[in-house]
């Protein structure tokens, strides 16, 4: 991903997701580039995040919170809490499905969004929202579903890249948070890696002892990216 042949694109400014009283801008990848799905696993490996078409890198003037992680999948184990969160959901079956709209998706994700983002604008996600948000016509996206018998109760948004696989966005039932669900997709994304012989699980964004990001430092081993590279996150 050579700085001549690609371009970059700086947004405005706009309000930080994060942290209320801050503004946030991004380096956007050229979304009219022809050979963008030549460029998403050289970008993951750079720390670049995929938002619908989109691939982006927070880049903000006076602020450099959000710190690319990664889990190296050859080395986890999963932790106490981790080990009750698989045995916990052992009723439910895993599939992986290809990626798309439809209407039972979009209801699920409808009663996801109204409760965990009340008022953020996203919480009226018509089905061209739901698409151009999750998926896009050059990403190799597929969606892990869980299923409790025929009912659907989450999906995990993911991303499959020679580099490894991409967790995009996961939206579960908000009536089935003894689950875990987060986790419990996070777990069945490191297991798909597993079973493709991919070594890393891009988780995006950390954000040190930001009450929701903080979570992904409990899947280690993980990496975050630096100024060196990426570098294994030390302990506390």
């Amino acid at each position: 991903m050579r700085s001549d042949r690609v371009r970059l694109f700086q947004t405005l400014p706009h309000t930080c997701g994060y942290f209320a009283e801050r503004t946030a801008q991004n380096l956007v990848i050229d979304p009219a580039a022809p050979q963008l799905d030549q460029l998403y696993g050289p970008a993951l490996e750079r720390g670049f995040r995929r938002a619908g078409g989109h691939l982006y890198y927070p880049y903000c003037v006076n602020c450099r919170a959000c710190t690319p992680c990664r889990i190296d999948v050859a080395r986890f184990m999963p932790d106490r809490a981790q080990r009750r969160c698989l045995k916990r959901n052992a009723d439910l079956q895993v599939v992986e499905s290809m990626a798309g709209y439809n209407a039972e998706r979009h209801a699920l994700y409808e009663r996801y969004l109204r409760n965990r983002h009340p008022g953020g604008g996203m919480d009226e996600a018509d089905a061209s929202d739901f698409r151009r948000f999750l998926t896009a016509p050059w990403s190799p996206t597929l969606f892990l579903e869980f299923r409790l018998g025929s009912r659907l109760l989450g999906v995990a948004v993911t991303d499959v890249c020679l580099q490894g696989l991409s967790a995009v966005y996961t939206f579960f039932d908000p009536d089935e948070t003894a689950r875990s669900l987060g986790t419990y997709a996070i777990l069945q994304q490191v297991a798909l890696a597993q079973r493709r012989g991919l070594p890393w699980i891009y988780l995006g964004f950390w954000i040190a002892g930001h009450p929701k990001m903080d979570y992904k430092r409990r899947f280690r081993p993980m990496q975050i990216r630096t100024s060196e590279g990426w570098v294994d996150m030390p302990e506390r």
